[in-house]
């Protein structure tokens, strides 16, 4: 087999062995550049897949995937640490690649108005796009697929795993999926044709020609909405707001089922003015009808020092949500608050009861409240 074979033996731009197949010396430098030299010791060729939306210049390939906007030499790698650039060609390395394999409640997204009490197959892979020093996956978000346990999970494999397990959709979450987009890409594609939706948890910061694309294949969407000020994106996540803004519009006017989560965390995103000219946005924009998580805040990875979120704070930016228009507005991550159940935007009525994630539709008949019969904006169905 020449070397040419090797890199496309798995298909158009697919780099791959097989576990045990020894590998030829004159091909060791190549796959060392990609995955490291570990990849000897263990006997298995990891997988690849060349990246889409690039451009070639002098400096090196430019990935057009998210903002970031990396320019990468031959050897490099981007910000997002599984893009590497091998002999003018730009590869992710976390195709196929999973560290972190799950089935969970679709609550969890969260998601509270897309097929409630279903489960969700959710798989990620190292790296992401984005420095947030509260980062809760930091374990896996802040390094690349070299310095994880990964699990070979090829996109057919998890569409099988999936259904075997009774999933309603599979997940796409727990790092950004936006840099391992074209395993999710794959893997939705397939899903979509096996009867399985698809779910994006997002940071949000893509650029809108891979949004778009991918908005072909996704059936929800849950955006971090991390803040509504430039200055804290770039201080506190190490990006900026309008990127985030523009996928929230792109999704809606798409038709992918969206909802937005909002982390208060305490002396940086708890002004409750800016939580309120937020939804003042979300609202001009026709987003009203778009479920807003607030969530609450807990010590975590660079931000261990600051105090929980105060239960208050978060029932004051609910407030505040209402106030600008909001319908349906939650409070996450604080057990067994009257706010984490769906109440009818029309008449008030609790009509989703939710504990943990137990969850029972009291007052819900085919998408519509059981006691005013207004219309619940929503995917209620898995069919």
């Amino acid at each position: 087999m020449k070397k040419r074979d090797f890199l496309q033996c798995c298909g158009a731009g697919v780099l791959c062995g097989l576990a045990g197949t020894p590998l030829p010396e004159r091909w060791r430098a190549d796959v060392d550049l990609l995955f490291g030299a570990d990849v000897q010791q263990e006997g298995l060729w990891r997988w690849s897949k060349e990246a889409l939306f690039v451009e070639n210049t002098g400096a090196g390939i430019h990935c057009l995937k998210c903002p970031n906007g990396c320019t990468i030499p031959d050897g490099g790698t981007g910000l997002c640490r599984n893009r590497v650039n091998l002999h003018g060609k730009l590869y992710s390395i976390a195709y196929g690649n999973p560290c972190a394999v799950h089935v969970d409640p679709i609550e969890k997204k969260p998601l509270m108005h897309f097929l409630p009490g279903t489960r969700a197959f959710s798989i990620a892979t190292a790296g992401c796009n984005l420095s947030c020093l509260n980062c809760q996956n930091w374990q896996i978000s802040q390094v690349g697929p070299k310095e994880t346990d990964n699990t070979d999970l090829m996109p057919q494999a998890v569409v099988e795993a999936g259904a075997k397990n009774g999933c309603a959709s599979i997940a796409y979450t727990y790092g950004e999926p936006t840099t391992f987009y074209e395993y999710a890409y794959d893997t939705a594609v397939l899903a979509r044709a096996r009867g399985i939706r698809n779910v994006w948890k997002s940071n949000g910061y893509i650029e809108e020609g891979p949004l778009r694309q991918l908005c072909g294949v996704i059936d929800a969407a849950n955006i971090d909405l991390k803040s509504f000020d430039d200055g804290i994106y770039g201080r506190l996540n190490a990006g900026t707001l309008e990127p985030v803004l523009r996928t929230l519009r792109i999704f809606h006017e798409m038709h992918v089922w969206l909802e937005i989560t909002n982390l208060v965390i305490p002396g940086w995103t708890d002004d409750v003015a800016m939580i309120r000219r937020m939804c003042d946005w979300l609202v001009a924009n026709k987003l009203e009808s778009v479920p807003l998580h607030f969530t609450r805040f807990l010590p975590l990875y660079k931000l261990n020092q600051v105090s929980p979120t105060p239960v208050k704070l978060l029932e004051d930016a609910h407030t505040a949500a209402v106030d600008a228009g909001m319908k349906y507005v939650y409070i996450g991550n604080v057990p067994g608050h009257p706010r984490e159940h769906t109440y009818c935007h029309q008449c008030g009525k609790m009509i989703i009861e939710r504990h943990g994630y137990t969850v029972v539709m009291t007052g819900m008949i085919k998408g519509h409240c059981a006691f005013c019969h207004a219309a619940i904006p929503g995917v209620w169905s898995p069919v």
